[in-house]
């Protein structure tokens, strides 16, 4: 598949600037003082008709009179002319454009009409444009400064994505002293065109970035932010600080779970399942740009910390338990080492206080056996500048010994000109060092949260589940038969139907509309029971105590009727009443009040909520919050993120509570929420759990027309792994082939595939000569966005196991309405109709997920290829720039 063209905003040739002056303070003048200055290896062409030469340098008063190639466009004129430069820059077949320019949707609604209409020119000419009122771009080792902002950065390996050009600045500006270099910096502005997703595409890619730093303060596309952060965590680490964290203003639709869940608790859901690692400001971004810079990763959350000062020490440990980092039990053969080499008075534990007046050597006795430990997953060195002590030496020692282990080693030198030195080489070595104790064992936090988040980021869970599957049309029945009443509020006995549709243990709820039938129902369910008002217009039962437990006798049964009734009259008398229902009461042995919701965020859409439930729920607060769809890694480890999780286990003579009928029941909220896009908020509360069942006691649903033309799980953020698409096909040898959506766990199986292809068709597949696919490969092939990319496998059963035999992939282009394909099936598996029955397959899915026009490049040798595709409809035109390439496409 092509690069993208995007690859000419980071790396290109000629760049020309529109708007260039020598004017004090122009825009344009100082983005081309930038680039001449920054070094830019390709050439920079001025564009101004007031003005013939700029800087030194000829000035043209357009590309016609130029006519030269140019790749990157880089826009500061005003904003009414913007649209047509880019149709300019059409004719000449610029692909990228930089604008600068201010004056479009921040300036209401004249500047929204231009915005709308330079992003028409844009899709118009094919180019993706950066902006407008952004900062602009850096790309250091390309000598790239096109940008409004200071000198260029050092070079590295940490790429920076902002939607503020003065986080960009305050970052370079903190990156020098402490040896930081950037691969790249890119200021969004407005992101009328390019977003984050697509960023992050570029950057998950790219070869000179290892890690990427985000600043946010909103998402404009849940599915394309989601999609490329995913991407892009799944091939190196990302951190992410968001600002705009408070939940004012945020709710999508109240429900008592949605209700004081804020956009910042919804986010943090968002960053922990697309793999990534959540910071909460920027000194914990530079912190967080340290650590992963050095490509050194925890394996697990077990730290070592070395001090010579017992304070310091006792500080960072405090700080890790509270970040849920575990201190490390050494080995026998680590503590006998230390037992040897350190004085008698030592702290014989972890923090290993080796005293104020450590020399250099201890320092490295005791980091070298904490590093050879297997216990021991990562250590920080805390240095306190003692009159005994000598920074630089220690720091020399250090470096030498974090050299020789892959785990982390993070260094503390406490102080300020005492210490500058050893900080200085620190830097100069690329070991990452903070000024107090805190901060560092942060920093090891984040480590420890990308290793858990990843294990997140890798599953891929179904919309539904294999076993006892649900009745999802008669729960969408029932949803539109109260919709049609103009209803949007489920009454308790419809609520109650839905979740037994999709198989969730509840108390039978009886409707009753006088005492006599309440008392009927009562002996015919049996004592105790439960009376709860029904009405479609109170949604939360107890703003009217509206609830009565335990109700043992007939006598009572008809007089709660009346009470019930009567003051919800009286405290709502605007509200419909429709009657009160009667339920068995749940027993209370052993019993844990539990409670699970939906709610609709306005960006992410629904959000599964699970923890404490019952009537305190508000003050408590307990609560952990995940994206569907679920499965059961995600579900326990939401379940084990709550304090309630605590009482789960046996305590106070009470058994354990059943965990997998609890799974079991989240499991199911989650296939409710995938396959009912009406449902905008739902409260199972409370959820009553014992060692032998969990059961829902009472529930409320709220319920909303679908948008028009809305895709199957369009309203979830992460799109669920597509099992709908498996199908089972005979080929004419008799034999069975499965085509199926790729997995994350098929990476081996991708691997054996492509190591068994011919030297031939591995060149026709990626036209370039490759024997196996690189790590980056393999992860960007397995791991992929269902929404708007596809990767279809033929596999065969073979001794037992599975054995791939063809895929074939698409991928969306720019603008939503074209995708490109890719497709290759085994040297051994040809002439038997697998890549035509693959490439069947893809194009119908594409066609069901919008693709209008689907497209790709053959090698002219490829004649096989062209046989196949031409069978298929596609129209093949020569490439004309390439004339050993063909360009195939087909109309959907």
């Amino acid at each position: 598949m092509r690069l993208t063209d995007i690859d000419q905003l980071f790396t290109p040739s000629a760049v020309a600037v529109f708007g260039a002056s020598d004017n004090e303070g122009s825009i344009g003048g100082m983005v081309f003082r930038n680039i001449f200055a920054g070094g830019f290896k390709g050439v920079c062409y001025a564009i101004n008709p007031k003005h013939e030469e700029v800087n030194g340098q000829p000035c043209y008063p357009s590309l016609n009179v130029l006519d030269k190639q140019v790749d990157l466009a880089v826009i500061a004129t005003p904003a009414e002319s913007v649209p047509a430069i880019l149709d300019q820059c059409g004719s000449y077949g610029v692909k990228a454009a930089v604008v600068h320019s201010a004056g479009f949707g921040e300036h209401g609604e004249r500047g929204a009409i231009l915005q709308e209409k330079m992003v028409e020119a844009a899709r118009r000419n094919r180019i993706r444009v950066l902006g407008p009122n952004c900062l602009g771009v850096m790309r250091p080792q390309h000598g790239l400064n096109a940008s409004v902002g200071q000198d260029l950065p050092r070079r590295g390996n940490v790429a920076l994505v902002s939607q503020s050009g003065a986080i960009c600045t305050a970052m370079i500006d903190w990156s020098e002293p402490r040896g930081v270099g950037f691969s790249a910096v890119v200021s969004l502005g407005a992101a009328a065109d390019l977003d984050f997703g697509d960023i992050l595409d570029y950057l998950a890619l790219d070869t000179q970035t290892q890690c990427i730093l985000l600043y946010v303060e909103g998402v404009r596309n849940a599915r394309h932010f989601m999609s490329g952060l995913r991407a892009a965590a799944r091939l190196k680490p990302v951190i992410v600080v968001k600002a705009g964290r408070q939940p004012a203003g945020t709710r999508a639709i109240k429900s008592h779970t949605g209700g004081f869940v804020g956009s910042a608790d919804v986010f943090r859901a968002v960053t922990d399942r697309a793999g990534v690692v959540q910071v909460t400001n920027l000194d914990q971004l530079f912190s967080a740009a340290q650590v992963f810079g050095t490509r050194r990763r925890l394996a697990g959350d077990r730290i070592a910390i070395i001090t010579n000062g017992g304070g310091p020490g006792v500080l960072a440990a405090d700080r890790a338990v509270e970040l849920g980092l575990s201190l490390a039990q050494f080995s026998d053969a680590t503590r006998q080492k230390l037992e040897q080499a350190l004085p008698d008075y030592w702290s014989h534990g972890n923090p290993i206080d080796i005293i104020g007046d450590a020399p250099p050597e201890r320092y490295r006795i005791s980091l070298d056996a904490c590093l050879a430990d297997p216990e021991v997953d990562g250590v920080l060195c805390i240095l306190a500048p003692l009159i005994f002590g000598d920074p630089v030496a220690t720091a020399r020692h250090l470096v030498e010994a974090s050299k020789s282990s892959r785990k982390p080693v993070l260094a503390c030198w406490m102080g300020g000109n005492r210490v500058a030195e050893a900080q200085a080489l620190l830097s100069e070595h690329n070991v990452p060092h903070f000024d107090n104790p805190e901060a560092a064992v942060e920093a090891l936090s984040f480590l420890a949260a990308h290793e858990r988040n990843q294990k997140l980021l890798m599953q891929s869970p179904s919309p539904l589940s294999y076993e006892d599957p649900p009745d999802v049309e008669g729960a969408r029945l029932i949803i539109e038969g109260v919709m049609a009443e103009g209803r949007k509020v489920l009454g308790t006995v419809e609520a109650k139907a839905i979740l037994s549709a999709f198989r969730i243990p509840t108390m039978q709820a009886v409707l009753t509309r006088t005492p006599n039938e309440a008392l009927m129902a009562a002996e015919a369910l049996g004592f105790p029971v439960v009376m709860k008002i029904n009405s479609p217009d109170i949604e939360h039962k107890s703003d009217v105590d509206g609830v009565k437990l335990n109700i043992d006798d007939a006598q009572s049964v008809r007089r709660t009727f009346t009470e019930i009734l009567e003051r919800a009259k009286r405290l709502r008398p605007e509200a419909r009443m429709d009657g009160i229902t009667v339920e068995h009461m749940v027993s209370s042995r052993a019993a844990r009040e539990l409670m699970t919701g939906v709610f609709r965020d306005k960006i992410f859409g629904p959000v599964i909520s699970f923890g404490s439930g019952g009537t305190k729920v508000e003050v408590l607060q307990d609560l952990a919050l995940g994206l569907p769809p679920l499965n059961a890694f995600i579900i326990q480890t939401m379940i084990d993120h709550t304090r309630i999780a605590r009482l789960m286990g046996a305590f106070q003579h009470m058994p354990p509570m059943n965990r997998v009928a609890l799974a079991r029941i989240l499991q199911r909220v989650s296939e409710m929420v995938c396959e009912l896009p009406e449902i905008i908020a739902m409260d199972i509360n409370p959820l009553i759990g014992n060692d032998k069942e969990v059961i829902a006691v009472d529930a409320r649903i709220k319920v909303e027309y679908r948008p028009p033309q809305q895709p199957t799980y369009g309203h979830m953020a992460i799109h669920p792994y597509p099992s709908h698409l498996i199908e089972r096909v005979q080929l004419p040898d008799g034999k069975d082939l499965v085509i199926r959506p790729i997995r994350p766990e098929d990476a081996e199986m991708e691997q054996d595939f492509v190591r068994g292809l011919s030297e031939q068709t591995k060149y026709f597949r990626f036209m370039q000569a490759i024997k196996e696919l690189t790590p980056e490969m393999l992860v960007r092939f397995t791991q992929i966005d269902y929404d708007r990319e596809m990767a279809l496998i033929g596999v065969v059963e073979y001794e037992g196991s599975e054995a791939e035999v063809g895929v074939a992939r698409y991928m969306s282009r720019p603008g939503g309405e074209a995708c490109e394909f890719a497709i290759v099936v085994s040297d051994t598996w040809k002439n038997l109709g697998i890549g035509a029955r693959l490439m069947r397959s893809l194009m119908q899915n594409a066609r069901l997920r919008g693709f209008r026009l689907m497209e790709g490049e053959v090698l002219t040798a490829n004649t096989r290829m062209l046989a196949l595709v031409k069978s298929l409809g596609f129209r093949i035109e020569s490439d004309p720039q390439d004339m050993a390439v063909k360009l195939v496409t087909k109309i959907l």
